[in-house]
């Protein structure tokens, strides 16, 4: 009887296990994405793990604190998530503009076996210079074209390290690049600071003459062929802000039907606003250009949690996937506390339950 017991307990927790990771690809008709050799549809659905919830970049704890790495990732699991968006700094993974962080990237293979036993895709986003004290100064006065050389180098290592693993759902080139339209001080690569966090950097600091969205194009084609020479399969995306529309006022140069040609698909970031959830709706249809379009970045940070579930349901048939954010505290502990930061955050994780499960993305990826 113990031996069947045993037996039985151990087929179970066989069937429980995450599936075998598949590779994602764009769709046929260009609008979403699917799974090979099975060619099922895939539904990005996660959060961005960007910090934890004392605001350390994951860089800071994953040497030391290995453990609360795996146990944020079980958790993302639990909640849902099928993705799981990591930003990776410069600074942390190249030790010169040519030579990287050889004990970096081998972390990073271990969050790709750990993605891989949880069943977790990443979105492997790069070039980071989120805290400024991280920056080496070398980098920072390197000339555009030595700048872009020493992101590339960072590419090709981060590619070459990651080429086999089935848990890579995409490569984002740089978290919100913004071209420069008029001549930045030298070294000045990085706009203001958000909760102490640098997410906007430039790409050049002087237009030269050039036009905003050749020169975005430029530079993703530099990094995209950096990512080839390894890694001929995975996507590759950047993560836009919002204001990337080529229309009146702030824009960043990297206008999506400038720039879509060199992607695989399309990321925007979108924070809905109170009362104007539908204006939200409308700028996600101006990234809408052929490809497939990802939110890669949405929370309620300046509507409601009502609101936000609302723009979620709005906007499918535009997005093929979202991404919201995770920071290693989970519904219970969040129900626990009384600060407002927290409500807003277990809001969230509600809804993305709900509207996971209304998608038919919970426990089928």
């Amino acid at each position: 009887m113990r031996l069947l017991f045993i037996l039985l307990f151990a087929a179970g927790t066989a069937a429980a296990d995450p599936p075998k990771l598949e590779v994602v690809r764009v769709s046929k008709d260009g609008m979403g994405f699917v799974l090979e050799p099975s060619c099922k549809k895939f539904t990005p659905w996660g959060f961005n793990y960007d910090h934890d919830a004392r605001g350390r970049l994951i860089e800071d704890y994953w040497a030391d604190e290995w453990e609360t790495v795996k146990t944020h990732f079980g958790q993302m699991r639990q909640l849902g998530a099928n993705v799981v968006r990591v930003h990776l700094q410069f600074g942390k993974f190249m030790a010169a503009a040519d030579r990287p962080n050889a004990k970096a990237l081998d972390r990073l293979g271990d969050l790709l076996k750990l993605a891989e036993k949880e069943g977790l895709y990443l979105d492997l986003t790069g070039l980071g210079c989120y805290h400024k004290a991280d920056i080496p100064d070398w980098y920072d006065s390197l000339s555009e074209v030595d700048r872009w050389a020493a992101q590339a180098k960072f590419w090709e290592a981060v590619a070459g390290r990651c080429k086999d693993s089935p848990a890579v759902f995409c490569y984002d080139l740089m978290n919100e690049p913004v071209v420069a339209g008029a001549k930045r001080k030298p070294g000045d690569w990085l706009a203001g600071a958000f909760a102490g966090k640098h997410f906007v950097q430039f790409v050049n600091l002087d237009p030269a003459g050039r036009e905003r969205p050749a020169i975005a194009r430029a530079w993703i084609k530099t990094l995209v062929a950096a990512i080839r020479k390894h890694d001929p399969k995975h996507l590759v995306t950047v993560g836009l802000v919002d204001w990337s529309l080529d229309r009146p006022g702030l824009t960043s140069g990297f206008v999506p039907k400038a720039i879509s040609g060199e992607l695989d698909f399309l990321a925007v970031h979108l924070y809905p606003q109170t009362g104007k959830v539908n204006d939200a709706i409308e700028t996600l249809k101006g990234f809408a250009v052929g490809k497939p379009v990802l939110v890669e970045e949405t929370f309620p940070l300046k509507c409601s949690a009502a609101e936000l579930e609302t723009f979620l349901t709005k906007s499918e048939g535009v997005a093929a996937g979202w991404i919201g954010f995770y920071w290693g505290t989970p519904p219970e502990e969040l129900k626990k506390s009384k600060a407002i930061g927290d409500a807003i955050t277990l809001g969230w994780l509600e809804v993305f339950q709900e509207r996971g499960k209304a998608l038919g993305v919970l426990g089928k990826q």
